[in-house]
C-alpha cells in the first residue's frame, strides 16, 4: 500500500481546507464510513458537516466537555449545533479523556499521572494526534461508532484542523486496542 502524507509547515486553522480535501479523497479511495472531527466552537465541525452532507457517512463532531473553560458553559452555540445536525452530523459533548480527574490531582499535587503521560506522549507527534486518539475513544465510549473499525479522525492545534489520521477504533476502557494505522496529514512543527 502506498499513501501520501501531507506535512504542514505550520500548525493551525489555515490547514482546515486541505484537511477537508484529504478526508474527501480518503473517503473516495477507501470508503470510510465513520468520520470523527474535533470542534470547539463548531466552526470546523460545521465546515466538515456541510462538505460531507451529501455523502452517506456517520459524521461525529466532538466538542470540549461542559465547563472546560468556565463552569457550566459549552463553547459551541446551540445554533451551530443545530446547523451541524441539520447537515446530518451528530454532536457529542462528553468527558475529555485526558482532562479528567487526573488533571485536578496533577494541578493540586504537581504530579504526572498515567493519562497525562499518555497525552503528553501523543503530543510529541502533534496536538492534533493526541486529540484524534481521544475523540475516537470518546465517540466509541458514547456508542456513536463501532469498536474495531477503521475510522477517519480530524483534529487541530488551537483552532481549525491540521491533523488527519486513520485509526482502528476502541473504547477508552480498551485503550490498548486503539491503533494509529496511518497519519494522512499533520503539522511538521
Amino acid at each position: 500500500m502506498e499513501r501520501t502524507v501531507v506535512y504542514f509547515e505550520k500548525a493551525g486553522f489555515e490547514n482546515t481546507t486541505a484537511c477537508l480535501d484529504i478526508v474527501k479523497k480518503a473517503i473516495e479511495d477507501y470508503d470510510y464510513k465513520h468520520i470523527i472531527i474535533a470542534s470547539t466552537t463548531g466552526e470546523t465541525g460545521l465546515a466538515f458537516s456541510e462538505a460531507l452532507e451529501q455523502l452517506p457517512r456517520n459524521v461525529i463532531i466532538v466538542t470540549h466537555s461542559s465547563g472546560y473553560r468556565e463552569p457550566n458553559s459549552i463553547e459551541m452555540s446551540h445554533d451551530v449545533r443545530k446547523k451541524i445536525e441539520s447537515n446530518g452530523g451528530k454532536v457529542f459533548t462528553g468527558t475529555m479523556l485526558t482532562h479528567s480527574i487526573e488533571t485536578a490531582f496533577a494541578k493540586k499535587f504537581s504530579g504526572q499521572y498515567p493519562t497525562l503521560i499518555v497525552a503528553n506522549t501523543l503530543r510529541r507527534f502533534s496536538e492534533g494526534a493526541k486529540v484524534c486518539c481521544e475523540i475516537v475513544m470518546m465517540a466509541a465510549d458514547a456508542g456513536l461508532i463501532p469498536e474495531g473499525e477503521e475510522v477517519l479522525a480530524v483534529a487541530g492545534t488551537a483552532k481549525g484542523a491540521d491533523t488527519v489520521m486513520v485509526l482502528k477504533s476502541a473504547a477508552s476502557k480498551r485503550f490498548l486496542d486503539l491503533k494509529v494505522l496511518e497519519v494522512l496529514a499533520k503539522p511538521r512543527v
